[in-house]
């Protein structure tokens, strides 16, 4: 359901792994779209934003892909966060790649950086890629959500009990190394930590949002 947005490619760069992703703060950002067999008319989408560094995962819904709506779904977003956006990284639909999105990033009282993926490269935002399923369609399906109402509905189960399950019970893996040996990747991972556990054994997480958190 990606439609390209043309207009502020020249505006908005591609990333190219220069984040300092060792830190909470930069995040990855993609829809899904709760339309079942159609595109058509409309219907409402979920908002994913996942942090690389330690997997801290929200969701908003919104109703159509409306550049104001996703906006006002970020917000949302930034309010919950237990850190301070450092950077968002999207694909190169016209949901992202808008005038409303580009100014609401430059009007911050802190820099964000706001940058795109590779156009047809999902890898490029595997980590929010790798949540469509378990922090959207396990819980809604592949439904079509096509009354207004049901999103606000959507937004209390994405702040409240999803939001805590997944992001305080629910452990991940986080890849340490990859290497090639011939033909093979040979990948090497951590233990096990929920997201809440990687944030508060960070340096990086303030005092104040730990005592949040817990």
């Amino acid at each position: 359901g990606t439609k390209p947005g043309t207009l502020l490619k020249n505006q908005i760069p591609i990333k190219t792994h220069n984040w300092d992703v060792t830190q909470p703060g930069f995040m990855e950002a993609d829809t899904v779209h709760h339309c079942g067999n159609s595109l058509l008319g409309q219907y409402a989408l979920s908002l994913t934003m996942t942090d690389i560094s330690s997997g801290w995962t929200e969701n908003q819904a919104i109703w159509t892909k409306s550049a104001p709506g996703v906006v006002t779904a970020i917000q949302q977003i930034t309010k919950r966060t237990p850190f301070q956006i450092k950077g968002f990284d999207c694909d190169n639909g016209s949901e992202f790649l808008n005038d409303a999105l580009l100014e609401y990033f430059a009007s911050q009282d802190h820099d964000i950086a706001f940058t795109r993926s590779r156009p047809y490269h999902k890898n490029d935002n595997a980590h929010v890629e790798q949540k469509n399923w378990t922090h959207v369609r396990e819980w809604l399906g592949y439904e079509r959500y096509d009354s207004q109402e049901l999103v606000e509905l959507i937004n209390d189960f994405y702040a409240g009990p999803a939001r805590l399950f997944l992001n305080f019970f629910c452990p991940n893996l986080k890849l340490i190394k990859k290497e090639r040996i011939n033909s093979k990747y040979i990948k090497k991972y951590d233990e096990p930590k929920t997201p809440y556990q990687r944030l508060m054994a960070h340096d990086k997480t303030p005092e104040h949002r730990k005592k949040e958190l817990q």
